[in-house]
């Protein structure tokens, strides 16, 4: 590589820590270590790596706390996050996935799939995330100027409404969840509840088809809602 891609591995087994470092750097990786959420956090604040691999039980700030604050952050929105976990069941992957992680590893894992893994994170997420401007179809979204067109027509949004867009828009087809919409545009406000995404939702809407044009936005019945990932096919 003739520039290191950066991962922040933040676990507080030592031993597991130390075999993700070496299999890491072997494949090219430059690699950072956090051994509680609280470090990685300081990490993340200093300098965004290109991938996180996060431990959902540490010290200080679990894991979930760390993917919260990262999404809740508009320069860091877009980091690819893997969590790893002994916590298998359903329930557990479901709010993982939910507070913003990209995809979740059940421990004990193989090396091999969790480099399989990063490397399909990165390809997924880092083209979405890296260029200031995001052409979906006949939108486009400058993030530098925050001005949003559709067919060279002005689309006028407020500031929540074009940070739930360009949310969506960063992972076409993926599907968030009221709650993890709520936690990363609105953070911890206890001033707001689930209802305010359905409204935001509803105005985005309304200035995105005012003219009829075909609804971008997919809600889920009882998931919550996504870009549709056929809009750019028809």
């Amino acid at each position: 590589m003739s520039k290191k891609n950066r991962i922040l591995i933040a676990e507080d087994e030592d031993a597991l820590r130390t075999l993700l470092k070496y299999n890491l750097e072997k494949e090219g990786y430059d690699v950072i270590e956090a051994a509680d959420g609280d470090e990685a956090i300081n990490h993340l604040n200093e300098r965004l790596p290109d991938v996180l691999l996060v431990d959902w039980m540490m010290p200080g700030a679990s894991g979930i706390e760390v993917c919260r604050h990262i999404r809740q952050k508009p320069e860091s929105r877009g980091l690819p996050i893997i969590m790893l976990t002994a916590r298998g069941e359903e329930s557990d992957r479901i709010r993982g996935l939910d507070m913003g992680a990209d995809d979740y590893l059940i421990k004990p894992f193989a090396i091999t799939e969790l480099l399989a893994r990063v490397r399909a994170v990165m390809r997924r997420m880092r083209p979405a995330v890296s260029e200031d401007i995001i052409e979906y179809g006949d939108i486009t979204v400058d993030r530098t100027t925050r001005r949003v067109k559709r067919n060279d027509r002005n689309i006028p949004m407020g500031p929540r409404e074009f940070a739930l867009f360009t949310t969506l828009l960063e992972t076409p087809g993926k599907v968030y969840s009221r709650e993890a919409l709520l936690n990363m545009i609105w953070g911890q406000s206890k001033d707001v509840d689930e209802r305010t995404v359905d409204v935001h939702i509803g105005r985005l809407r309304k200035i995105l088809n005012e003219q009829g044009d075909r609804d971008p936005i997919r809600t889920v019945r009882a998931a919550g809602y996504a870009i549709d990932e056929n809009y750019m096919a028809d």
